[in-house]
């Protein structure tokens, strides 16, 4: 199959990136010829270079998504059979929902998250949600969902049209490795203002907590972006700046190292309409480490079946505390934790078993 991918951009670390990617280089593995059209970025990610990537300029943005004013020409210009886009992104995603139209070829829309902003991108969002939206819901010929534990109310009129299928990780390029731990906690996550949802004051003040009892708890917290200062003043107010080191953005060839040098992985996230699924759950128990996160992420039920970490509610920021020190204080917990999260990844959430049924799903609407 010839099948284009309309991601808003691809070159940065956010989690519909790595879902494309790697999504994308498993189909190429497969036989399927797949071009990624999106945004340029001024850093391109030596993870991607393997993949066909057409990149188009920008003239700005409107809350996160960049308008590529150049984007339906060039996928008018495109031979495929299917266009595979993606939502919190409308830009990408309705182009293609027209050029699929125009060509007659099916649309496959993955749904992430719902769509939001603040200011005038908040008001754009929800007239967006009432209107357009429901047209590219009304087009697609399949929407994906990662995840059956939260169903978007904007989905209700278009069940039939849904597929659950979840996100995987590539099991070969996570794993675990025998290396000396650098942190107790990691943290991960763009520090901007569209990712307060991922609960990163819920861990400052979970942190607190537990240097009551283990007053020299190292945590490394991983991500750049603008709001990078204003957390470090956030911690050092909190009587943290001896605790936390942030690390900036990380490159995805050192990813693993992070992982593996830490006692235990944690994703406080905070919103079940923002967050996507928690990625980077799988890539810490595809390392072997344990994890502790609320019951919004996408896996967390199949993380308490397994004994693969301690899932907690959200903005429990006592339990987050209590969990997090459960396993630091129990080394043993910790490593059975991180074992039965690697069986999990290896029978669940491997890219291999994902990509068998989305390119299944694929062949269904041809």
């Amino acid at each position: 199959m010839k099948i284009i991918q309309t991601p808003a951009r691809i070159f940065s670390s956010g989690g519909v990136e790595r879902y494309v990617g790697d999504l994308s280089r498993q189909l190429v593995k497969r036989g399927h010829q797949v071009t990624i059209i999106c945004a340029q970025s001024r850093t391109h990610s030596a993870v991607y270079q393997d993949l066909e990537i057409l990149p188009l300029v920008s003239i700005g943005r409107i809350g996160n998504t960049p308008l590529t004013p150049s984007l339906p020409f060039h996928l008018l210009k495109q031979d495929f059979d299917i266009i595979h886009t993606h939502l919190p992104t409308p830009w990408s995603a309705d182009w293609s929902r027209m050029v699929a139209h125009w060509k007659d070829r099916p649309l496959v829309l993955t749904y992430h998250s719902a769509i939001t902003g603040r200011g005038i991108a908040r008001r754009i969002a929800g007239m967006y949600t009432r209107t357009a939206q429901k047209t590219l819901f009304s087009r697609a010929s399949r929407i994906i969902l990662a995840r059956e534990a939260y169903f978007p109310d904007s989905l209700r009129d278009f069940r039939d049209k849904v597929a659950y299928i979840p996100i995987g990780v590539d099991s070969t390029r996570f794993y675990p490795q025998e290396l000396e731990d650098s942190s107790d906690i990691f943290f991960l996550s763009v520090l901007d203002k569209f990712h307060g949802f991922k609960g990163f004051v819920s861990l400052l003040s979970a942190i607190q907590r537990v240097k009551i009892r283990i007053p020299d708890v190292r945590v490394v917290v991983g991500g750049g972006g603008p709001l990078l200062p204003y957390y470090g003043r956030m911690a050092e107010s909190m009587g943290l700046s001896q605790n936390i080191h942030f690390a900036g953005h990380i490159p995805e060839d050192r990813l693993r190292d992070y992982y593996n040098r830490c006692s235990v992985f944690v994703l406080p996230s905070r919103s079940p309409e923002l967050e996507t699924f928690g990625i980077v759950l799988l890539e810490a128990m595809a390392c072997g480490r344990p994890v502790v996160t609320t019951d919004i992420a996408g896996m967390a039920d199949d993380i308490k079946k397994t004994d693969a970490g301690i899932v907690v509610k959200v903005d429990d920021r006592e339990a987050l505390a209590n969990a997090i020190l459960k396993i630091l204080q129990d080394k043993s917990l910790g490593r059975m934790m991180g074992s039965c999260g690697r069986r999990l990844v290896e029978k669940k959430y491997r890219w291999e078993t994902v990509t068998e049924k989305i390119e299944q799903l694929y062949k269904d609407i041809l």
